[in-house]
């Protein structure tokens, strides 16, 4: 095996257990975030602003980690992210023992540093990746998130009790746990993250344009920007603003029908497994099948959960845990295809910058759609809100057939 292949197998080996712990942090926040802000504010109407912020603060982490990376590596600006999420897990906590809706809006801003932090990761896994590759590559990070994430929901009730005999409200029990997990996570990368995987990509980068400068008469290749930047950003700006726009709001629904938080924790557990438990099949068809084809496949399946969604009877779990799934399937599709995309366009020398400032639009897509989640319900109703979020996605359809036409 090439040291290029010892190091990537070593990377992904750092990626995965840090990964499988921040899954349980990132899971926190979405189970019970917006039941705690509904719970201090008193209203339905802004339930969907806790994911807002910590989608909005995602934003900016999004932007720090990518120039950290960008200049100092990979494993500083992932550790960097998983801290500043830990330390905003802690805010939520004192917001709630305080019950001020003011720290607890800011400190949930905070902890979104972690969500973005999470996703960046998956760029790590492709860094040392081959072309034909790199979409496995992305998928074996990401569903490594699929532990943690499904645990995560499930511990809501067990940790709620614990925080309620430390004398902390119920709902935020579940960011004790987030905040350990970011910090386990944030020491595993800074202490076995070793070579970086962007810095050795560089390197290796370097050497082959330097190879082949000498064996060639010809100039090495220019280091340029490829087609499809936007198709790749489009296809997961609107996946997010679709996913979460309708996972915000399924907990609500659900707890204004009668259902407790273990009936929501695992309709939220089903949603979080298919987001990332189907990325091996993913990244195996964006590399076989093309990333069009599965970007396509995206919209479709965002379709198929927001009519789901929208016709289930609000006492059905199943029903709502299908819906979810599909949800959580049609979001996967458009996170591997649209990084496969990326990483294939952006060159080396700016990948790590372009990745950030692209899941700022991710972000930014995830707190607009977390934002506008709970006025849509407030006035028309969940079912209006799935429905609309699966047209949404549909726009994806024409945006990957006008590509393939330029091609």
């Amino acid at each position: 095996m090439s040291p290029p292949s010892q190091a990537q197998r070593r990377v992904l080996t750092v990626l995965v257990a840090s990964q499988i712990l921040s899954g349980v942090g990132l899971a926190a926040g979405i189970t019970v975030g917006a039941l705690l802000a509904q719970d201090l504010l008193g209203s339905t109407t802004l339930a969907g602003l806790p994911s807002a912020l910590f989608t909005a603060g995602s934003a900016l982490a999004a932007i720090a980690v990518g120039r950290i990376s960008q200049v100092r590596g990979r494993r500083p600006g992932l550790a960097a992210g998983y801290l500043t999420g830990a330390i905003g897990a802690a805010g939520v906590i004192a917001a709630a023992a305080v019950d001020d809706p003011v720290v607890l809006f800011i400190a949930l801003f905070v902890y979104g540093a972690g969500t973005a932090t999470n996703l960046q990761a998956r760029y790590a896994g492709a860094d040392l990746a081959a072309p034909g590759h790199r979409a496995r590559a992305v998928s074996t990070v990401l569903v490594a998130t699929t532990l943690g994430g499904v645990v995560g929901p499930n511990l809501a009730a067990p940790t709620g009790d614990l925080a309620h005999t430390l004398g902390i409200p119920h709902l935020a029990g579940p960011f004790l746990v987030a905040g350990a997990a970011y910090a386990l996570a944030a020491a595993v990368l800074l202490i076995w993250l070793r070579p970086d995987p962007l810095l050795l990509a560089r390197r290796l980068d370097l050497q082959h344009q330097a190879a082949a400068a000498t064996t060639t008469s010809r100039p090495a290749a220019v280091n340029t920007r490829g087609p499809g930047l936007m198709l790749g950003a489009l296809t997961m700006i609107l996946t997010q603003f679709v996913m979460v726009a309708i996972m915000t709001m399924t907990p609500v629904h659900m707890h204004g029908h009668g259902h407790g938080t273990a009936a929501s924790g695992l309709v939220i557990a089903v949603h979080i497994g298919a987001m990332y438990l189907p990325s091996p099949l993913t990244g195996w068809l964006v590399d076989r099948y093309g990333r069009l084809t599965v970007a396509a496949a995206s919209g479709l399946t965002l379709l198929a959960a927001g009519i789901l969604a929208a016709a289930a009877p609000a006492d059905s779990v199943v029903l709502l845990a299908l819906a979810l799934a599909l949800l959580g399937v049609g979001w996967n599709f458009g996170l591997v295809a649209g990084t496969a995309i990326i990483t294939d366009t952006v060159p080396l020398a700016t990948r790590a910058k372009t990745q950030g400032m692209v899941d700022v639009a991710i972000a930014i897509a995830g707190a607009t759609g977390g934002m506008v989640s709970g006025l849509i319900t407030a006035t028309a109703g969940y079912p209006a809100l799935a429905l609309a979020g699966g047209v949404v996605a549909l726009a994806l359809l024409p945006a990957v057939a006008a590509t393939a036409l330029r091609r």
